[in-house]
């Protein structure tokens, strides 16, 4: 007998205006700033040509590009580190976003 998996795997996945700015609901987890868990939830769920959107979006809504997460850190500065960052790091750095 062989076992089905309940969930396939998506692959090209289409992030629209909507979809994208469906990002800049919700709220953070105690302990972490609003503004930092909307970026990293973005960043995590995004390719960077659809972050540079929300960003825009992000920015619009007069939010903190520069906010920090629990560790103190800003995204820009979380996120230098990681082997396939630096586009998101380029786009947050033209947004304003200090390292």
């Amino acid at each position: 007998m062989s076992l089905k998996k309940d969930k396939q795997k998506v692959l090209g996945e289409v992030f629209d205006q909507q979809r994208i700015a469906g990002f800049l609901v919700g709220e953070a987890p105690a302990g972490v700033s609003r503004d930092y868990h909307l970026l990293e939830r973005a960043y995590r769920g995004m390719k960077a040509e659809n972050f540079a959107t929300f960003v825009q979006l992000f920015l619009a809504q007069n939010l903190d590009i520069n906010s920090t997460g629990p560790d103190g850190k800003t995204l820009l500065e979380r996120i230098t580190g990681h082997r396939q960052s630096a586009e998101y790091a380029e786009v947050l750095r033209a947004a304003g976003a200090r390292d």
